[in-house]
């Protein structure tokens, strides 16, 4: 299974909505526990933090703020594990764009997933920057770029297997990601279609900017492996 999935129990809104309806019934019902009016205080003082948090964590975190994943693939080998569980800042967007070298997490374009499914793969080409792959390396507006990493070194050329060092140009709004396990990751590199009409591979490398979804910034699971992502 590829890229990122989401780690939260409560992703469907009506789960979310009935938990916190859960917790408002539960306060309703304090003042009406047979128990001492000390006891009563200290329910309804606990009951009352849940709502609150649960407000918070569902309402305003969760959804602008930060949200957990796991990941169930090897794309990202040896920067994230199978089973890593990861921190995703999903506010840092709202005030500039990803930039190269950077981790993120989106929605899979069509070319990448019939499905709806979130990746998370590392940025390798912002808006006009002409990248390519060729000698074992990524290239970038025509510069060799070392990335420390990586598994291995990409056993491929891109964009044009048979045209090494031809590049393709990053339109606006748009970006080319790749995973770390660069020669075993459903990544731009192998997104396209065969057009039957010219009987050639075309690539579909792309990933709308709308479709990000934050910036992969911790790992906190397993213990052995809590640290920053860089």
């Amino acid at each position: 299974m590829e890229g990122a999935q989401t780690l939260l129990a409560f992703d469907n809104p009506w789960e979310i909505v009935g938990l916190i309806s859960v917790i408002v019934a539960m306060r309703v019902a304090v003042p009406y526990i047979p128990a001492g009016r000390s006891v009563r205080a200290t329910i309804l003082e606990f009951v009352d933090s849940g709502l609150v948090a649960a407000l918070l964590v569902f309402c305003l975190l969760r959804p602008f703020v930060i949200q957990a994943f796991y990941i169930p693939s090897g794309s990202m080998i040896p920067t994230l594990d199978v089973g890593d569980r990861i921190l995703v800042n999903k506010f840092v967007y709202f005030f500039r764009d990803p930039e190269p070298d950077e981790i993120i997490v989106f929605n899979a374009p069509p070319a990448a997933s019939v499905s709806d499914k979130d990746f998370i793969k590392r940025v390798v080409g912002s808006p006009g920057d002409s990248i390519s792959v060729w000698d074992g390396a990524l290239h970038r507006n025509g510069e060799r770029v070392e990335e420390p990493y990586l598994a291995e070194r990409p056993r491929y050329v891109w964009p044009d297997p048979n045209n090494p060092g031809e590049s393709l140009l990053v339109p606006d709004d748009k970006y080319v990601l790749f995973g770390d396990n660069r020669n075993d990751s459903n990544d731009s590199h192998r997104w396209g279609e065969f057009d039957p009409n010219t009987g050639q591979w075309r690539p579909e490398p792309f990933v709308p900017e709308e479709n990000v979804l934050g910036r992969a910034m911790v790992v906190f699971w397993p213990p052995h492996r809590i640290g920053i992502l860089r």
